[in-house]
């Protein structure tokens, strides 16, 4: 070790040094600190002081002996004891190197005040990690002054490492004794007003929906050491700002207290001078402290992580003194999956959300998805699981629990966990149903009520969907055009919160029309099954075809409408065939007279709220870049052909009926009629809701930038994009006056980093509990009619071309009219590709994901749900989709 490499670290150099020198504890406060939180001046005494003072106390061989000797099995026994005893006693009389003295001295003459009160508490290598927590292991000292007393407390932590207790704890969970080298924290103690912990789940019920703060006056030691019965108040985090829930008003037999000379004291409520009864914390403080403690889970936890912070108060501010990861948590869910694992799938979400999300958008993200999921439960009264978790995140992707979704739907409906999977699409395991839940009559019973309510349920819903979905319309054109410069930061939040309830009510819509066209659907299928066995699916791909007002599908339409008026008009292919064009110019290149300037005008105030990747509230809407948009009208403005695309669907239809009627009798007939006519209506319904959703989504957006305005006005960002790499807890702190948000802009550059690293992940399809399974490539099979994929046909015909391979639809220039279009996954941005492509053949997705309701409906051969193909099909390799058989030929 070099002469001048500093041993005692302050809070900047200890985030740089990493946990491996400094400990888990001690990194975390320095993260802690460089993101802008409360934390009490101080510093850490680096690992490699306690390796410096081994040697030169001559005590290196010793820890080897103990280290090879003492077990598992034998570190109970007497013998171990005197050894690690007597071990201890050689640190304690120990010499620290004349290094740390020094620094630490210097540190305390800089304050002004070198005989204040500090903590000098133990940080491990591995402590306060998502290795091991470490809680209660090693020692800590309090109330610590002077620099003989502060040289005896870091070799009482070094000493802590030997004991039986902290032996044992290495011993179960294989940590070797050269693993953990002991880091010491030192920070100024604050004057104790109360203090306690707070947990950002439930660590009795396993809850993640809740945020859980235990409190009692004076200093922590009291909460933490379990030695009296503290306050313990509940908060729901589902809201953006957290809501105080419940109370426990704990009898707090006493509290700890700062000791005179140092050290502390317990004074039970006897002897306690003005001991308070009563609650520790006001509402007011309860709710502070916990979107504080709900900023540590999104920074230091990354909002996937759960956190264990300890608090002080001192009557005015808090401060955080520890925080580490919540190692083990219950698992809540319904008994009839305990014993099966967890399958978080992004089959229902790689569509929509295939990439990392944005911070800002994930707790948006997790309170829609939740609402639209449990709706359908609701509607019937079925009794969901309070607090159930239906979305994470996982590597910065959103996953949703399949596990949970195929028992309440076969509980509630009797759908089977395959007829689940076949829907949502993806590589999902089957949960196993317990025994005898299949033929319970009375269960039976239960579940076809439950259906009659759904029907009932749907068609409510149905009636009122319109209504709703016109007045999202109006609300996107307001927020358009709704200026927030003069709007107090108190107002703002409210806004947020206010608009954020309004979504997460108007998720019982697209929860209610997601299933109203998936029941109609499997009724259809099953219906022309009987019928015509091996043909059921695609007799009922083709009669539906071009047979809704898909809202998404009329994004294609539609953009193909414009590029024919473009087309005939001089101006407009001027504008688009000119070798300086520039998308964005169109409005001040494009005169007023335009028929395609007010076409698009009109497009836009209709479907300008969505956008590439709309569910990341961090993209641009169409309305703010209609670039994507004017690109695709552009590539297709000599090919589009709006009337032909629309006979090819009269026809495919014509040709399916003209079959059924051959072989059908009447009133199979008129039931065919029935269900075609009932999942056309939900798919229409369904895509309409989807679209209401993302508008009922935009006020967040539109008020996050003009947060994200003021903040990069105040210096506090760079830009004001940059707000969308901020946590709600982040925003709501800085407008409730909580914070001046010092340190986010390095929380932001720091995100920004952690994103693109998880970007260039491969993201597995399922996760089981914890552990992600990526699935195998699809296996090429030998056939007569060359090599095949095979994958799920949703829309019928059988087309030879060059296949294109597409991962994001900003290189949609990419595909040339007439090819193949091979992706990972659509969403309605992907809609105007598909007026390009000649077929489809996607990684994912089921028979209602957007890119089968969309194929369907423009009526291009699709097959989806082919693992890895991605990987298989190379690009400009010749192939043949055949959407009937539900193959790729190679």
């Amino acid at each position: 070790m070099s002469s001048k490499t500093k041993l005692f670290l302050n809070w900047a150099e200890t985030y740089q040094a990493g946990p491996a020198k400094v400990g888990g504890k001690g990194w975390n406060l320095g993260r802690l600190v460089r993101y802008g939180f409360p934390v009490p001046a101080g510093g850490v005494i680096s690992a490699e002081a306690y390796n410096l003072f081994m040697e030169e106390n001559n005590l290196m061989s010793a820890r080897r002996n103990l280290s090879d000797n003492i077990t598992a099995a034998n570190v109970g026994e007497k013998a171990a004891g005197q050894s690690l005893a007597g071990f201890r006693a050689g640190i304690i009389s120990g010499t620290l190197p004349p290094g740390v003295e020094k620094e630490i001295a210097s540190w305390l003459a800089g304050s002004g005040n070198p005989g204040r009160p500090l903590a000098v508490r133990s940080s491990a290598s591995l402590e306060d990690s998502g290795v091991a927590s470490f809680a209660g292991v090693h020692e800590s000292f309090l109330n610590v002054t002077g620099l003989e007393n502060i040289t005896m407390a870091i070799k009482g932590c070094y000493a802590s490492l030997w004991t039986p207790r902290a032996i044992s704890y290495r011993r179960k969970f294989n940590i070797l004794d050269e693993e953990l080298l002991p880091a010491v924290v030192i920070m100024d103690m604050v004057m104790a007003e109360a203090a306690g912990i707070g947990f950002t789940c439930d660590p009795k019920t396993g809850r993640q929906d809740v945020l859980v703060i235990n409190a009692n006056y004076g200093l922590g030691e009291s909460v933490v050491g379990g030695m009296v019965e503290p306050d313990e108040y509940h908060l729901c985090t589902d809201t953006l700002m957290p809501q105080l829930i419940n109370k426990l008003i704990g009898k707090k037999e006493g509290k700890t207290v700062q000791k005179d000379g140092g050290g502390t004291v317990f004074l039970s409520k006897d002897t306690s001078e003005n001991n308070k009864g009563g609650q520790v914390l006001s509402d007011e403080d309860i709710v502070k402290i916990a979107l504080l403690i709900q900023r540590v889970f999104e920074a230091l936890g990354g909002g996937e992580q759960h956190q264990d912070v300890e608090w002080v108060y001192n009557g005015r501010d808090f401060s955080l003194v520890q925080c580490r990861p919540v190692t083990s948590l219950p698992r809540y869910t319904y008994p009839e999956l305990k014993g099966q694992p967890d399958y978080w799938s992004n089959a229902n979400t790689k569509d929509a959300l295939p990439m990392v999300l944005s911070t800002l958008t994930r707790k948006v993200v997790a309170g829609l998805i939740g609402g639209i999921v449990s709706a359908p439960f609701r509607a019937v009264g079925y009794p969901i699981l309070p607090g159930l978790k239906y979305m994470r995140v996982y590597q910065g992707r959103v996953y949703m629990n399949m596990s949970l979704m195929q028992w309440e739907y076969f509980d509630a409906f009797g759908f089977t966990p395959a007829e689940i999977n076949e829907i949502a699409g993806g590589h999902t395991p089957e949960i196993q149903i317990p025994p005898g839940k299949k033929d319970d009559k009375r269960a039976v019973r239960r579940r076809n009520w439950y259906k009659v309510k759904l029907m009932l349920a749907i068609s409510k819903f149905q009636r009122k969907a319109k209504q709703e979905f016109a007045k999202t319309r109006k609300q996107a054109v307001k927020w358009f055009n709704c200026d927030l410069s003069s709007t107090s930061e108190g107002a703002l939040l409210e806004e947020l919160e206010k608009n954020n309830r309004l979504a997460v009510a108007y998720t019982n819509i697209p929860g209610m029309m997601n299933i109203s066209s998936g029941f109609p659907l499997k009724m259809l299928t099953d219906t022309l099954e009987k019928s015509f066995p091996g043909k059921g699916s695609a007799l009922a791909n083709d009669i539906l075809t071009g047979q809704g007002a898909i809202t998404t599908a009329e994004h294609g339409y539609r953009l193909m409408e414009l590029a024919e008026t473009a087309r005939k008009e001089s101006a407009a292919r001027e504008f688009f065939n000119s070798v300086n064009y520039e998308a964005f110019l169109w409005e001040e290149m494009l005169p007023d007279g335009s028929a395609f300037k007010q076409a698009f005008r009109a497009y836009l105030e209709e479907y300008g709220h969505r956008a590439v990747y709309e569910g990341d509230l961090a993209n641009p809407r169409w309305r703010e870049n209609p670039t994507y948009l004017l690109e695709i009208v552009r590539s297709t403005l000599n090919t589009a052909d709006s009337a032909k695309i629309r006979a090819a669907q009269r026809e495919k239809g014509q040709k399916a009926w003209r079959e059924i009627r051959k072989g059908v009798s009447l009133f199979r007939r008129m039931l065919i009629r029935y269900w075609s006519g009932k999942a056309i209506r939900g798919m229409e319904m369904r895509e309409e809701a989807k679209s209401g959703m993302v508008g009922m989504a935009l006020p967040m957006r539109v008020i996050a930038l003009d947060v994200g305005r003021r903040l990069t006005d105040r210096g506090v960002l760079k830009r004001k994009e940059d707000v969308f790499n901020c946590s709600f807890p982040d925003l709501a702190a800085i407008l409730a006056g909580h914070w001046d948000g010092r340190g986010l802009a390095m929380l932001v550059k720091d995100r920004k980093v952690r994103n693109k690293n998880m970007a260039s992940l491969i993201a597995p399809d399922v996760i089981a509990d914890e552990t992600p399974r990526h699935p195998n490539a699809a296996q090429v099979t030998p056939a007569k009619r060359g090599n095949s994929l095979s994958g799920i046909g949703i829309a019928t015909g059988r087309v030879t071309g060059t296949a294109r391979l597409i991962s994001h639809p900003d290189e949609g220039s990419r595909l040339n009219p007439d090819e193949v279009l091979v992706a990972p996954s659509t969403d309605p941005g992907w809609t105007p590709l598909f007026i390009k492509a000649a077929a489809l053949i996607m990684e994912t997705g089921g028979s209602l994901s957007h890119g089968a309701i969309v194929a369907r409906e423009f009526g291009i051969p699709a097959v989806i749900n082919v693992p890895e193909v991605m990987k298989v099909i190379k690009d400009s390799q010749t192939v043949t989709v055949d959407g009937e058989e539900g193959k790729v030929y190679l």
